[in-house]
C-alpha cells in the first residue's frame, strides 16, 4: 500500500482516511523500509496533509498506543515543534504551572527531533525519571496530578520511524501526530502549531477525534506557542464548534517583549531556566509561561478568561505550588522507577 500511496501523493492526489490508516498500519508493523517512510512523509508534507489523512494516521497510532487509564478531565500542553525558534521549553514549564492550579496534566513528549532540547530532554536533566510505564504514569496522575509519557515507550511500534525522522530533520506529519495521540486520552489541549496553515486543519482533526476543548495556537513570529512578541492566531475547538480569533500579551494583562528575550540554550541551560521560572524569577520568560499556562487553565475549565487564567498562574508560581509539582514529579518518578 505504501508504494501506491507515495505514487498518489507525488502526483498531487490525497489519500482517503482508510488508506492513510492502512499506510500507518504498515509503518507500525515494520513492513516499510526507511526509504519508503522518508519518501511518504516528505511527499505528504510537500502536497500538504489533509484532515482525512491526519485523522486516518492518528486513529491507527492511537489504536496501537499503550493506554494510560485516567479519571476526570485530563489536559495536555504541547507543540508540533519544527518552528526553528530555539526558545526554551515553554509548554513544559506551563504544564507544571497548570498542574499547580489543580489541573490533571498528562504531558506527552519526546527527545528533540528538529530542535535543540525536547520536553523529555529537559525533564530528564531536571531529575525526572522519564521512562515510566503506563501503570506508573497512572499513579503519578492520581497522586500528584501530573505525569510524563515518553512517546517511544507508549508508541513502541513507532521506533522504526525515529531514525529516519531525525535524519530528515524537517517538520513532518509525525510532529503533528505526537500531540494528537496522547496515550492518556487527554480531552482538553493547548496545541502549539509551528505552521499557521495547519491551525484550522488540526482543529478539524481534533474535532474528528473527539476532543472536547482545545486551543490551537500559532504566534505571528512563527512560534508554536502563545507568543510574547505580538499577536497569536488561535483556533478554538469547544463542544464541537470551532472559532478563530487573534490574541496578544495585552489580553493576558502582560507586556510585549522581543523574541531574543525568550530564547533558550542547551539542555542544561533550559533546565536551569525552567527551574528559575517556577521559583519565581521575573521577566519575559516568566510572562510567556504565564500566557501558555493561562491557556491550559482555560481549557481545563479553571478560568473563563485569559486574564483570570493569568492571575491563577501568577499565584501558583508565587506561592510555590508550581515548583512543588516539579519536585513531586521528580521524587515520585524516581521512587517508582
Amino acid at each position: 500500500m505504501i508504494k501506491e500511496a507515495i505514487a498518489a501523493l507525488v502526483s498531487g492526489c490525497s489519500l482517503a482516511t482508510d488508506e492513510a490508516a492502512q499506510v500507518m498500519e504498515e509503518i507500525m508493523e515494520g513492513e516499510t523500509t526507511p526509504a519508503q517512510f522518508g519518501a511518504f512523509v516528505t511527499a505528504l508534507r510537500l502536497k500538504g496533509e489533509t484532515v482525512d489523512e491526519i485523522i486516518g494516521l492518528a486513529r491507527t497510532m492511537r489504536a496501537k498506543a499503550i493506554p494510560v487509564s485516567t479519571e476526570g478531565l485530563v489536559v495536555d500542553t504541547c507543540g508540533t515543534g519544527g518552528d526553528g525558534s530555539h526558545t526554551f521549553n515553554i509548554s513544559t514549564a506551563a504544564a507544571f504551572v497548570a498542574a499547580g492550579a489543580g489541573l490533571k496534566i498528562a504531558k506527552h513528549g519526546n527527545r528533540a527531533m528538529s530542535s535543540q532540547c525536547g520536553s523529555a530532554d529537559v525533564l530528564e536533566a531536571l531529575g525526572v525519571k522519564i521512562d515510566l510505564d503506563a501503570e506508573q504514569v497512572q499513579r503519578c496522575l492520581k497522586e500528584i496530578g501530573i505525569g510524563f509519557m515518553f512517546a517511544p515507550l507508549f508508541h513502541p511500534a513507532m521506533k522504526c520511524a525515529a531514525a529516519p525522522r531525525r535524519e530528515i530533520g524537517i517538520r513532518t506529519v509525525f510532529n503533528i501526530l505526537g500531540p494528537l495521540t496522547n496515550p492518556a486520552g487527554a480531552k482538553a489541549q493547548v496545541l502549539g502549531v509551528g505552521d499557521k496553515s495547519l491551525i484550522e486543519k488540526l482543529a478539524l482533526v481534533l474535532q474528528g477525534l473527539g476532543c472536547q476543548h482545545a486551543l490551537l495556537v500559532h504566534g505571528e513570529d512563527g512560534l508554536d506557542e502563545i507568543t510574547i512578541t505580538g499577536k497569536t492566531h488561535v483556533c478554538e475547538l469547544k463542544n464541537g464548534r470551532i472559532r478563530r480569533y487573534v490574541i496578544s500579551p495585552e489580553d493576558f494583562g502582560l507586556s510585549r517583549a522581543t523574541s531574543d528575550s525568550i530564547k533558550g540554550g542547551d539542555i542544561k541551560a533550559n533546565a536551569d531556566l525552567l527551574r528559575n521560572i517556577l521559583a519565581g524569577a521575573l521577566g519575559p520568560q516568566r510572562d510567556v509561561v504565564l500566557m501558555n499556562a493561562a491557556a491550559a487553565i482555560v481549557v481545563g475549565d479553571k478560568a473563563k478568561t485569559f486574564q483570570q487564567g493569568t492571575a491563577i498562574a501568577k499565584e501558583v508560581i508565587d506561592n510555590g505550588d508550581a515548583s512543588a509539582k516539579l519536585d513531586q514529579l521528580i521524587e515520585l518518578s524516581q521512587s517508582l522507577g
